[in-house]
């Protein structure tokens, strides 16, 4: 599973939770950045797509690993794009599904600047916002409402988790 969305939309403690509900690896996106794209951010420079091409790739792999050894997981990622989606869904295959917390720029912008030992400045939320392609009706996976209740969301998700395997798709 993918949990995505902007900077400040939870995707980090929500896919912490959710992992340890499913008994499940968790990874955290931001660990595959590269030094060069952590000091740009810091700098409060937004990243583009060569910027983010490394960074793709490498959680790409990340995710074929999990499936070569049949290991399922939870990836934390922004995957603002459809395009950077459709990357991991290549390395994930039919079973990658995304989930997608969603949340008003203010919300996301007034979370960011609370945090501390952050590399992301609030400033670039905007931008997030600016690259942000929600998720569209043929993805696969679910919009979460990132300011409900944790406890909620993974209710949520583990419901949809046991109705797709009561019924797979033939």
């Amino acid at each position: 599973m993918v949990v995505l969305g902007v900077s400040g939309s939870g995707k980090t403690t929500f896919g912490k939770a959710l992992a340890e509900q499913l008994r499940l690896s968790f990874v955290e996106g931001d660990d595959f950045h590269p030094a060069a794209n952590i000091a740009k951010m810091a700098a409060g420079h937004a990243l583009d797509d060569a910027d983010r091409a490394p960074w793709l790739r490498a959680l790409a792999g990340r995710v074929r690993r999990a499936v070569g050894a049949g290991e399922g997981l939870v990836l934390a990622c922004s995957a603002l794009k459809r395009a950077y989606r459709d990357e991991l869904r290549e390395a994930g295959g039919p079973a990658l599904r995304y989930l997608y917390l969603a949340l008003d720029r203010e919300t996301a912008r007034e979370r960011v600047s609370r945090r501390t030992g952050h590399f992301m400045p609030a400033g670039l939320v905007d931008s997030q916002f600016e690259t942000l392609e929600p998720l569209e009706p043929d993805e696969p996976g679910m919009t979460l409402d990132a300011t409900a209740a944790l406890p909620a969301n993974i209710v949520r998700v583990r419901a949809a988790a046991e109705r797709c395997a009561e019924h797979p798709d033939p």
